[in-house]
């Protein structure tokens, strides 16, 4: 997918930290091999000597909400929020699986996940000797071709949204690991609120890639009044 050269919209600002709205495509950080990133906007984002800091990642493929901490106070606050699960962290992902699957509307997955490295690249896989993994999870939609989730992870382990739909027979669309790799993955870092005094929190718009699968599902965007997203 073309990573967008235009500067991530914020969706929440103050003098503590920004809230991104990072597309699909674009790295949080740009890692050993470099490349664009979110990292790339930093100057603009503060002119301060030290910071900003990301206070987590979401993977490159991965659209939505991303914390960025404009002061060391905050990033300290920020990790320490996240590492206690305090952090309330919503997804949508539109995944493969019509209407059969699963029976429930909702549930949660309580699935230890450990990393397991092969020939072709390392994935999250289910095992319990692996690090404790919960989320909750309730269906909002369905088409013949898909079905639309909401997901609350109450743990933060590496692709733990991707790992637990596949656990669930629901592998996200376009997910080169754990489903089929065709298109771009639809997931979306839908929503986040931040338990600081005063607490912040974002909601994300819905991406271009997923708009059309989403209102097949039953999606709406509707508007407010004042002609932005609720």
């Amino acid at each position: 997918m073309p990573i967008e050269k235009s500067a991530p919209e914020t969706l929440f600002r103050d003098e503590r930290l920004v809230i991104l709205n990072k597309p699909a495509g674009l790295a949080s950080h740009a890692g050993p091999r470099g490349g664009t990133s979110v990292e790339d906007w930093f100057p603009a984002l503060s002119r301060r000597k030290d910071g900003p800091w990301l206070a987590h990642r979401l993977d490159a493929d991965t659209a939505g909400c991303l914390v960025v901490a404009l002061r060391k106070a905050a990033l300290v606050a920020l990790q320490a929020a996240f590492a206690a699960g305090r952090v309330r962290k919503t997804y949508w992902a539109l995944c493969a699986g019509g209407p059969a699957l699963p029976a429930e509307l909702s549930g949660v997955i309580d699935a230890k996940l450990m990393r397991k490295n092969s020939k072709d690249g390392w994935s999250m896989v289910v095992d319990p000797s692996g690090q404790d993994a919960r989320t909750f999870w309730r269906i909002m939609g369905r088409s013949p071709q898909a079905t639309w989730i909401e997901l609350t992870p109450r743990t933060g382990r590496t692709h733990q949204v991707r790992a637990h739909c596949a656990a669930l027979g629901l592998p996200v669309l376009g997910d080169p690991v754990y489903g089929d790799g065709r298109g771009p993955l639809r997931l979306l870092a839908r929503a986040l609120s931040l338990p600081l005094e005063p607490p912040a929190a974002a909601t994300a718009p819905v991406p271009p890639h997923m708009r059309a699968e989403l209102e097949a599902c039953g999606w709406v965007d509707a508007l407010s009044p004042s002609g932005t997203r609720p």
